[in-house]
C-alpha cells in the first residue's frame, strides 16, 4: 500500500513538476482514489528469465535495424507463436513488448487460444 502510494506520488510530482502544498494534497488524493489493479504472483524465476530476454533483445534490435537498412526485406509473413506466460498478464505484456521491440517483428493479435499472431519481415531469399 505504501509502496503504491509512493510510486504514484513520484509519478505525479514528475508529471507536474510542482511541490507546492496544494499540489501535494491533490497528488495524495489522486494516489488514494486511483484503483489498484489486480496483481498476479509471478515467480521470481520467470521475471529473471524475462529480464535476461530484455538484455538480449537490445543488441538484437540494433543488429536487425542495421540489417533492414543494409539489405532489402521484401518478404513478409504472419506466424503464430505460443504464449509463454499464460497466468500473468504483466508477463504476457512483456512477451509482446519483446517481440515488438525487435524491428523485424510485431504482434498484431493475441488470441484467447494462447497464441500471438506475429507479422515478420525477411530478407529476399530466406
Amino acid at each position: 500500500m505504501i509502496g503504491h502510494l509512493i510510486l504514484r506520488l513520484s509519478i505525479w510530482f514528475l508529471l507536474t513538476s510542482d511541490l507546492s502544498l496544494i499540489n501535494i494534497i491533490i497528488g495524495v488524493i489522486i494516489a488514494l482514489v486511483l484503483p489498484r489493479g489486480y496483481t498476479s504472483r509471478a515467480k521470481l524465476t520467470e521475471w529473471l528469465k524475462v529480464l535476461i530476454q530484455v538484455m538480449i533483445a537490445i543488441p538484437v534490435a540494433f543488429k536487425e535495424a542495421f540489417e533492414i537498412i543494409l539489405y532489402p526485406h521484401n518478404r513478409e509473413e504472419i506466424i503464430r507463436e505460443k504464449v509463454k506466460h499464460k497466468h500473468s498478464s504483466l508477463l504476457v505484456f512483456m512477451d509482446i513488448f519483446l517481440i515488438t521491440f525487435t524491428p523485424k517483428t510485431i504482434v498484431i493479435n493475441h488470441n484467447e487460444e494462447g497464441f500471438y499472431e506475429v507479422h515478420k519481415i525477411n530478407p529476399e531469399g530466406k
